[in-house]
């Protein structure tokens, strides 16, 4: 049976990448972004093989009802999901004292509760799935805060205990759950910046860490893999 990865917020950046990757190696792929054009965009640098192992779903995961919606279209093509990458998220950059009111359950709604309710409702699907294995998208904010990092860095602290509790109540149901927190990683996040790109890592490199992660033996689960650029933090 084709084994089957499920991608949130993976029209461009990591989540794209790490989609390329699971096509790459012969797996049927589902993703959401929230831009239709985006998606298509995505689609056309398929081949046509590759294309038809492509779904694609439009929407808001930071929508409860965009979640479930997503959720539901899966179920419609497949019994079987081997992976989970919740990669849906948002960066939106300030203070807790100086940013927009509502930025907060924004970037909370988007980065954390949409990890939640996708996994909640894929874990039957997953339960009964050949070696299945979730991958929560955190990030380096998860473990620090950073100046102007604000509501965002709450969300991300927040991702990563989600994903601690999830693998401690999926252990005995040997579901693999990883925390994947990359460091600066040059995707859309960075647009506008100065920097050269040699001082981010590929969205590339964190989709091949993605899928290693998910080849290993059964007896072995990587539970957080933090990685940064060769210089470290910008």
């Amino acid at each position: 049976m084709q084994k089957v990865a499920v991608i949130s917020g993976a029209s461009r950046g990591i989540g794209k990448a790490i989609a390329q990757k699971y096509l790459a190696e012969g797996y049927q792929v589902f993703v959401s972004g929230r831009s239709v054009a985006r998606l298509e965009a995505f689609s056309n640098t398929l081949s046509d093989e590759q294309k038809s192992r492509l779904f694609t779903f439009s929407g808001d995961m930071g929508i409860k009802a965009d979640v479930y919606a997503f959720a539901e279209y899966v179920g419609k093509h497949t019994k079987e999901v081997n992976i989970l990458v919740n990669n849906a998220g948002q960066f939106i950059p300030g203070t807790i004292e100086g940013e927009t009111d509502g930025t907060l359950e924004q970037l909370l709604q988007t980065n954390v509760n949409s990890a939640y309710y996708l996994t909640r409702v894929l874990l039957p699907v997953l339960e009964v799935s050949t070696l299945p294995h979730i991958f929560n998208i955190c990030s380096t904010a998860s473990i620090m805060a950073f100046t102007n990092g604000g509501s965002y860095c709450i969300s991300k602290f927040a991702l990563l205990g989600f994903s601690k509790v999830l693998r401690a109540e999926l252990m005995p149901k040997k579901i693999k759950v990883t925390s994947i927190l990359p460091g600066p990683t040059l995707t859309d996040s960075w647009a506008g910046s100065d920097l050269p790109e040699n001082r981010f890592m590929k969205a590339e490199d964190i989709a091949d860490l993605v899928f290693t992660c998910s080849n290993l033996s059964q007896a072995a689960c990587v539970e957080e893999l933090l990685i940064r650029p060769i210089e470290g933090d910008i």
